[in-house]
């Protein structure tokens, strides 16, 4: 689908929003993750507010497309881009993590209509997402032969860390093996882990070789660029005869300078961060006046 000025500028503005809201829920909650939420926004934004097949009013809707989310962790923004789509309120977001909320600190689909699975162990989202196209093909009625022409789509999201699981590759395998153009996976490669970068706890390149040998349709993106997501997206849609990964390279910190592609963020919120830049109780609010105000670039309404 084309994506003009207009609609990039749109789709900026909600990206901004879902940071704001993600750093505002993660300092109520005092726990979650900040690096990987901020780093995926854009992705989030280009894919409810442009890319997916769905009704927030109609959270089950039989034609939707569904998505999984496999590196749970990094649901703050899941549930920030759900609320901003209207899923559910935006106050909501500020129960992130307390007892008696829908908002789990993992998925947890049981807690909300518009989730297709619960997520937490690294790994399984992709099988689950295998199974969730492989029933697709089969209820279209091509069971043997999968040339049908799919009006749905599974969208499996991933982490890079957690290709250190088997099950990734096993699941990776299948898929290949059944050449299931209806699966669409993106890879957050912003290359940190909790404990430290991917390359040094375990490498991963040639990451595109690794899937082309499984018998996937490879793209590797800047997932902060609008056209490049949406373009290849497109592109995914157009090839039928293997199943689509798209390695959407990422900045983890996405929008607050000072904590871009510093692993130590990866696990924590802010109030609980290193204090290299900012002492303990100075990290939220230093992080909203940057987001709220894109750098310094313009003014906050908040000043």
């Amino acid at each position: 689908m084309y994506l003009h000025d207009n609609k990039i500028k749109f789709l900026e503005e909600k990206a901004q929003a879902i940071r704001v809201s993600i750093i505002e829920m993660l300092m109520v909650a005092g726990s979650g993750h900040t690096a990987g939420p901020l780093g995926m926004a854009d992705v989030f934004a280009t894919l409810f507010f442009h890319t997916l097949k769905h009704n927030p009013k109609k959270p089950d809707w039989n034609e939707r497309d569904l998505l999984v989310l496999s590196n749970g962790h990094i649901c703050p923004v899941y549930y920030a881009t759900l609320a901003h789509a209207g899923y559910f309120p935006i106050a909501e977001l500020k129960t992130l993590r307390k007892f008696g909320s829908r908002l789990q600190g993992h998925p947890h689909r049981d807690f909300l209509p518009m989730l297709e699975t619960s997520s937490g162990p690294l790994g399984a989202g992709l099988s689950q997402a295998v199974g969730m196209a492989l029933a697709l093909r089969i209820d279209a009625g091509e069971v043997i032969v999968p040339n049908f022409d799919s009006h749905r789509y599974v969208y499996c999201l991933m982490s890079d860390g957690e290709h250190d699981e088997g099950n990734t590759w096993e699941g990776a395998m299948l898929a290949g093996k059944e050449k299931l153009h209806n699966l669409i996976t993106i890879i957050d490669r912003n290359n940190i882990q909790i404990d430290g970068f991917t390359e040094n706890i375990m490498p991963l390149e040639n990451l595109k070789a690794k899937w082309e040998a499984f018998n996937w349709h490879v793209q590797e993106i800047d997932g902060h660029n609008y056209y490049d997501i949406n373009m290849a997206v497109d592109r995914a849609k157009a090839v039928f005869e293997k199943p689509s990964v798209i390695i959407a390279h990422t900045i983890p910190g996405k929008g607050v300078s000072e904590i871009q592609n510093d692993y130590r963020w990866h696990g924590v919120p802010p109030g609980k961060g290193p204090e290299n830049v900012w002492p303990k109780n100075k990290q939220g609010e230093a992080m909203l006046k940057e987001l709220r105000t894109l750098g310094g670039k313009i003014k906050s309404e908040h000043e």
